[in-house]
């Protein structure tokens, strides 16, 4: 495990956020928030996390041996638990602070983060919702989503369904072409407002709820689309039972297997304010 981490800068201040991120959020179920870290602040976290994710990717297929899914990202998950530079990111107070702030609650907990790497060439990600997966009593969910480079529309950036969040579960449809199919004719049926940023520069960083649809354009660029994202989850949550094999899994995989209807609050969600 690396433990070098004296380098690095500390993320542990708080920003203040403006109420126009927060009633976005609220209203849309996602929002954009400039300058997270500052230019040398993502300048130092960069290389921790792009080697990080180097050195746990499991991915050896080539790109056109994959599925949809395969294509769409390189994902490699819960860095945090095996890198300690890794860590100061994500356990970092400044972004948990944010999501809190957010949400309307007091503290958050880690559900699991993962680096999210779009090779050039690689696919769209469909649209889906985050939240399919997660055995979580509560809507008070949000993943923060931030380009550790910066980027545009041409490799790959987040696309939202504005205001999708509120029916909660649309379908119970993992990641796939027919997540695709599906939420876009359910996305045109309900007239949603399609929004994404033009560009983002490194170190800023999108929010959204569990159950906002997004999906993401392919990567038509000769450079890596890096981000890393953080999935938080409100303080005093509580495991639900399975509504698919996948909430099964992660029960088991990010909740320790914590009893169904207890609270979420094992070794692997810590809380972080």
């Amino acid at each position: 495990m690396n433990t070098q981490i004296a380098h690095l800068p500390s993320l542990d201040n708080f920003i203040k956020l403006s109420n126009h991120n927060i009633n976005e959020f609220r209203e849309k179920g996602h929002t954009l928030v400039h300058e997270v870290l500052t230019k040398d602040e993502i300048a130092a976290y960069r290389p921790v996390i792009v080697g990080a994710a180097d050195r746990y990717n499991t991915e050896k297929r080539k790109l056109e041996e994959r599925d949809t899914y395969g294509k769409a990202f390189l994902q490699i998950m819960n860095l945090w638990q095996v890198d300690e530079d890794v860590k100061t990111f994500v356990m970092a107070k400044r972004l948990a602070k944010i999501a809190a702030d957010l949400m309307g609650v007091e503290n958050v907990r880690i559900y699991h983060d993962q680096a999210l790497f779009k090779e050039p060439g690689g696919g769209p990600t469909p649209w889906h919702q985050d939240q399919y997966y997660w055995p979580i009593d509560t809507n008070n969910t949000v993943t923060l989503w931030m380009p550790l480079v910066d980027i545009d529309v041409n490799m790959g950036m987040l696309t939202f369904a504005s205001g999708s969040y509120v029916d909660g579960a649309v379908f119970n449809t993992e990641i796939s072409d027919e997540s695709e199919s599906a939420f876009d004719d359910y996305v045109k049926e309900k007239g949603f407002e399609i929004t994404r940023a033009k560009t983002m520069k490194a170190g800023d960083a999108t929010w959204h709820r569990g159950f906002t649809i997004h999906n993401a354009p392919g990567n038509n660029s000769d450079k890596m689309r890096e981000v890393m994202t953080i999935i938080y989850v409100a303080d005093g949550a509580r495991v639900t039972p399975y509504k698919n094999d996948w909430q099964r899994n992660d029960h088991h995989k990010w909740l320790m297997s914590k009893p169904i209807g207890g609270l979420i609050d094992s070794e692997l969600n810590p809380k972080v304010l």
